[in-house]
């Protein structure tokens, strides 16, 4: 054969081939036999689905219903607490009000009383969900949650979701839907520790569940969804717009489920539920312990449903002997000088802390409040107060860290010469700003170091503007801030924002930790017999400033101690660096300050005493006027620290920071608003400019100490009136001599020797 008729051959063989290969396949995939697999695979499933049916057996109740103690403990093993009982007590159909079984009903499964008791496109999401890693499952119905908290367990595994779904069909057709609905009431958890609706109602409205109305019952409804993202004593503010649009969402259910009237229910108000109160045994520092432990492992994903079954060993970083010090300090610099009964002001002191380990990140010793059953609310973690002028040295560390100019274009460092003039408006920002000094005092030409130890307000509103908002927010958030309440605008440098004691524990604790991030953990281990054990967060991260920043802002803050508003925690017998904050109108007070080994921050708010709370002034606190940070807190925090420290330390800070040349005191500051040259050119000496490079540089006299404009400055917005380092309130009342920051001259009580 020729070439020519082999190729003509090859040309005819490959379609033929290509044809045998469609027609077997063809064969092979018949719609009959397909039809005929699917069927297959459905009877398949179908019978193994039957078989897992008969298998499972409705079992008897889970170990809710024998629930065991939790064990906690200090950081050396010892007991700290025992859980006692669980707080539930079980009660039937007919002393829970007819519109109150219908809120739950609205809120989880309208369909409940006709359904079948399996949701089974909820059921395949949540399987999707577990097998994918995504989380919790959504859709069950009131039967399957029921299921879950009385038979079995909250695992969210494969197997305990398909035992929930063949249990639950066994369950609606074995018991009524009345006895179903009163289980899935008495069993579930409603937060606060408290399972069941009579628990519940006593612990968020005070009355027996018979005495609930739909309003309540609707809270309580909208609560199971997230028990502690939802409690209104707790909630962040779109936590509370979040359940309340639950409340109305089951209301409207109501309605459309024609359980509750449309007039009466376009009357029918949000219930605020009462504060939170402290179980037994949870007296003293106790109670705020224990909450901080179990907040902390549901950031972990640890239910707290789960934690308040029982059964878990939790040992916390809380060192006995620094607790113990820490108590007996706040009651020897504070309470003891307090009369609760007497003075209206007393009676509305709350005092907070935090101390934590700067190279480890565990928080050592807590202060609550003077006892969790009296005062439930920690104010070691409540972030509803302004941490006031402990920000400014966060805006002085962005500054170093972005290597930002002054309007004049000279590097911001500790020698920068600014204009101290109080309510200077501020030069290069788009929204006007203009705080007050303390006293309404007037500086003059002053350096970043001497701003810092007197806590200047106009100094620190230029350099925020300097370096911008946006950049000192960045780097707070860095350091460990939380993003609440926290605008970018000017104002921010007065500490607008809100923050706890442990939030800025953290970040002065990064500081201290020369710039790596320290985030505070209370946490040491958590174990469970019947699970695995929960690892301790990583509470050491990566390094948020740089370390010559974080030593430079250190070196500054060690001179606040020695020479400024910090002075009452002066001693020889540590090194210490801080910084006092004052908010405006005097409603909280500060002292956030560390040695080499020992990061603590120390508060005080004032907090009405009325329902419902709200914030108040300190001034006037223990007959000593204004309660400011260099008063009360420093007090309490040199005390404290002398004592953990066992009577002080050798230790000293290990500082890698620019060099600086001799900076002179600033002038006797006056109260006749002294105008500064524009073309007065500072001597060498005052006005070497500390770059965060190694490298001395000489500074040109920057815009921030030309004359202020002669014509009225505009007045701050609404979102610049609250002043928290003491800045005045144009929009509100007239400035006076008690709003503003720290005075280092007064309430500082005696010096430390």
């Amino acid at each position: 054969m020729g070439r020519a008729e082999a190729r003509r051959a090859g040309q005819h063989a490959a379609p033929r081939a290509a044809k045998e290969r469609k027609s077997w396949i063809r064969r092979l995939f018949t719609w009959k036999k397909m039809l005929g697999t699917f069927f297959a695979l459905c009877l398949l499933t179908m019978g193994g689905l039957f078989a897992v049916y008969l298998m499972v057996p409705v079992p008897d109740a889970n170990a809710q219903a024998e629930m065991q103690s939790n064990v906690y403990k200090y950081s050396d093993g010892t007991i700290l607490t025992r859980t006692g009982k669980v707080n539930r007590e079980i009660v039937g159909l007919d002393k829970i009000p007819v519109e109150v079984q219908h809120t739950f009903v609205a809120a989880e499964n309208k369909t409940f009383y006709n359904d079948n008791g399996v949701d089974f496109k909820g059921t395949a999401r949540g399987l999707l969900n577990t097998l994918s890693g995504k989380g919790k499952q959504g859709g069950s119905t009131i039967t399957q949650q029921y299921v879950k908290n009385y038979f079995l367990t909250q695992d969210q595994t494969v197997s305990r979701k398909l035992k929930e779904l063949v249990i639950s069909l066994k369950v609606d057709q074995k018991m009524t839907k009345n006895e179903i609905l009163v289980g899935y009431i008495n069993t579930s958890y409603y937060g606060r520790q408290a399972y069941g609706i009579q628990a519940a109602a006593q612990a968020y409205y005070g009355v027996d569940a018979v005495k609930l109305n739909v309003e309540q019952g609707a809270y309580l409804a909208a609560l199971l969804q997230a028990p502690s993202q939802y409690d209104w004593a707790s909630a962040s503010a779109t936590s509370k717009r979040l359940v309340k649009a639950r409340w109305n969402y089951v209301l409207d259910n109501m309605v459309e489920k024609k359980w509750l009237d449309a007039s009466e229910r376009a009357g029918l108000k949000f219930p605020v539920p009462h504060e939170p109160k402290a179980a037994p045994g949870m007296e003293g520092q106790t109670g705020y312990l224990v909450e901080a432990a179990n907040d902390e492992l549901a950031a972990q994903g640890v239910d707290k449903a789960d934690i308040a079954q029982g059964g878990w060993t939790i040992t916390l970083n809380i060192d006995r002997k620094k607790q113990k010090q820490l108590v007996k300090s706040v009651d020897a610099q504070l309470e003891s000088k307090l009369d609760r009964k007497k003075n209206k002001t007393d009676a509305t002191v709350q005092a907070g802390a935090t101390s934590v380990d700067p190279k480890t990140g565990h928080v050592v010793a807590l202060y609550g409040g003077v006892g969790a059953t009296e005062h439930w609310i920690s104010n070691a973690t409540r972030s509803d107060y302004q941490p006031a002028s402990t920000f400014k040295p966060l805006v002085l560390a962005s500054a170093l860290e972005n290597g930002s100019e002054t309007q004049d274009g000279e590097k911001i460092g500790t020698a920068t010469k600014y204009d101290g003039t109080s309510k200077r408006p501020v030069v290069g920002s788009d929204t006007p700003f203009n705080p007050q000094n303390e006293d309404d005092r007037d500086y003059g030409p002053v350096s970043v170091q001497k701003a810092m130890d007197l806590s200047i307000n106009s100094v620190f509103a230029q350099m925020v503007v300097d370096v911008t908002p946006a950049k000192v927010k960045r780097t707070a958030l860095a350091l460990g801030m939380e993003d609440k309440n926290f605008p970018e605008r000017p104002a921010i440098t007065l500490g607008t924002m809100n923050a706890s004691t442990w939030d800025m524990a953290g970040v002065y604790a990064t500081l201290d930790n020369h710039g790596k991030k320290v985030t505070p953990t209370i946490v040491k281990s958590a174990e469970h017999r019947d699970r695995k054990p929960v690892s301790p967060p990583d509470a050491i991260g990566k390094q948020a400033i740089s370390r010559q920043t974080a030593d430079t802002v250190t070196h500054v803050l060690q001179d606040v101690v020695k020479n400024g508003s910090g002075r009452a925690a002066y001693t020889d017998a540590y090194q210490a660096a801080g910084k006092t904050g004052t908010s405006e109108k005097n409603f909280s007070a500060w002292f956030a300050a560390y040695t080499p080994q020992l990061t603590t921050v120390v508060a005080l708010y004032g907090e009405s005493t009325k329902e419902g709370g709200g914030q108040v002034t300190l001034t006037g606190t223990a007959n000593s006027g204004r309660a400011n940070g260099g008063g009360f807190p420093a007090r309490i925090w040199a005390d404290y620290t002398l004592g953990a420290l066992n009577g002080g330390s050798d230790a000293e800070f290990d500082l890698d920071i620019a060099k600086t040349e001799p900076v002179e005191p600033s002038a006797t500051p006056t109260t006749e608003s002294p105008t500064p040259s524009p073309s007065s050119s500072p001597t060498p000496t005052e006005s070497a400019t500390e770059s965060p490079t190694p490298t001395p540089t000489r500074s040109a006299p920057p815009t921030t100490t030309t004359t202020p404009p002669s014509t009225p400055a505009t007045e701050p917005g609404p979102e610049e009136t609250t002043s928290g380092g003491g800045g005045s309130d144009p929009g509100a009342e007239s400035p006076t001599p008690t709003t503003g920051e720290d005075d280092p001259e007064s309430d500082r009580g005696p010096f430390l020797p």
